[in-house]
């Protein structure tokens, strides 16, 4: 079976991952580099391992969280079909079982929130991982003063914890933000369609979205 650690040595997978990163600093985005990939491929694992899920599934889960930005490297628009189909090739050449790597395909090309939904298992735990990474490390531009509302929503954040409750069928995103730097509506205006997102993957994996903000339950 390919692994994670087979996809991290893969070569054309690094290639990728950096290249990825390279046209989103041009066109000012936030961090979707090896820190944000490692976070979803980890948290996606630990809701599916919390909650039961066979090992191949978890491991299936990694591999999708760490490759599932990799669309990027072609265009920002659209990067959720893309990746999806560049992530079935390689994991093709690579030698992965068809009905493998079609799961993998499935949930990368359906992790945007634009065009996308949770049609499995491992679709819906990448969306949880990957819509809960909010947080002031993400921010590439250092210019405060030219931040842009991604940036000021992303950089207010100054702790966001994720947690996954199997006996209570809950996962929780609890977030502080600095109001000083932008108010709490602010992030609604930005993450809506995602918080709505994570809350239908939630749904589907039989468990209730909770979203906190500054000690405040506000889904």
């Amino acid at each position: 079976m390919i692994t994670l650690e087979d996809i991290k040595n893969n070569e054309e997978i690094q290639a990728l991952v950096i290249g990825a990163q390279k046209q989103l600093n041009a066109l000012g985005y936030t961090e979707h580099s090896v820190r944000h990939i490692t976070i979803v491929s980890e948290r996606a694992a630990e809701i599916l391992r919390t909650l039961g899920y066979p090992e191949e599934r978890i491991e299936l889960a990694k591999i999708a969280g760490y490759m599932h930005d990799i669309g990027n490297c072609v265009n920002r628009v659209d990067h959720a079909h893309s990746g999806a189909i560049l992530a079935y090739q390689i994991l093709k050449d690579m030698g992965m079982d068809v009905s493998k790597r079609t799961e993998i395909m499935m949930a990368i090309g359906n992790h945007d929130e634009n065009t996308g939904t949770a049609v499995s298992d491992i679709s819906a735990a990448l969306i949880l991982a990957d819509k809960s990474d909010v947080h002031r490390d993400r921010v590439v531009n250092q210019n405060m003063s030219t931040f842009d509302k991604h940036d000021k929503v992303n950089y207010a954040v100054t702790n966001a914890k994720f947690k996954i409750n199997k006996e209570k069928r809950m996962a929780t995103l609890d977030l502080t933000i600095d109001t000083t730097i932008c108010p709490v509506l602010d992030y609604f205006e930005i993450f809506m369609d995602r918080t709505m997102m994570s809350k239908y993957a939630a749904k589907y994996l039989h468990i209730w979205f909770e979203l906190i903000i500054n000690g405040t339950k506000l889904l």
